[in-house]
Order: structure tokens, then sequence, then C-alpha cells
């Protein structure tokens, strides 16, 4: 997946089980679609927690974080719950969704790549942030790259 991709539509069950589809989040303005290895670990925990902290100025810039790993429900529940995210958690046991994107590892204890993705409402992806350790460096980017998108 590059800048400038068309991505292709996707559903997921979030924290409650409910099934999202990309089509449906992006309804709502566009989608910044943060993958993270596993969730209540304290590197993701610390990116998860950015991307709340920055609620408002995303909503202020007209998207929405959608959280990604290969976790179950229940534990995406769990670390939402635990953190009080405020946003989508959405499970992709089957890693479809990760290796779609290519952010899903093989056969390790982190299956999935530390990635985050800008996505329009014409479904095309619009900025990259690829950072396994500088972690709210990704909701900082995603929300530079959102506000450049309503100027």
């Amino acid at each position: 997946m590059k800048i400038g991709d068309l991505v292709e539509d996707f559903e997921l069950p979030d924290e409650n089980g409910e099934v999202r589809s990309l089509t449906g989040l992006l309804a709502e303005g566009p989608v910044v679609l943060f993958f993270y290895p596993a969730a209540l670990t304290p590197g993701c925990t610390a990116e998860a927690c950015h991307f709340r902290d920055l609620a408002a100025e995303f909503r202020a810039a007209g998207g929405r974080p959608v959280g990604v790993s290969g976790d179950s429900v229940a534990r995406q529940q769990e670390f939402s719950g635990k953190h009080t995210l405020g946003y989508p958690l959405l499970s992709d046991p089957e890693g479809g969704v990760r290796e779609r994107f290519g952010v899903k590892r093989g056969l390790t204890v982190l299956p999935t790549k530390r990635a985050t993705f800008v996505i329009g409402t014409d479904r095309r992806v619009v900025e990259i942030v690829r950072s396994e350790l500088r972690m709210s460096a990704h909701a900082d980017r995603a929300l530079a790259a959102l506000r450049g998108l309503s100027a």
C-alpha cells in the first residue's frame, strides 16, 4: 500500500463485536487507520492514548482514528475500556486486512507492524506513517495530513 492507492472496502468486528466496514467509517469523514502489534502492551498503549488525547483535534480536522490489530474482540474491548479510548478498535485475527495493507508479520510474538494510513473519503491513501519506536509520530503526522486535506 502506498500514497495514492485506492483502498478496497473491508469489514471487521469492533471492540463490541459490531461489524464495521471501511465505507461505513468513511461516511463520517476521513479515517486514520492505525495498525498496532498488541493491545495492552506499553508501546501500543502509549500510541493509542496519544490518539485518544488528540480526539478534539481529530474531530476539528474532520477525521477519526480507528485502531486495528490481530487481538480478539474481547481483548480490544478490554483495551478500549481500560484506557477510555473512545474510537473503534477493529479485530483482525485472521490477518486479511493487515496483509492487504502490508503490515502483517509472519509467525512472531508481535504479528502486526506499527503503521498508520490516512484514508480520504474517496478511499485513497493520503499519508502513511511507519515508525515502530516513535509512538506519538503516528497521531501527530496523521493529524497534520488531515489538516492538509481540509486546507
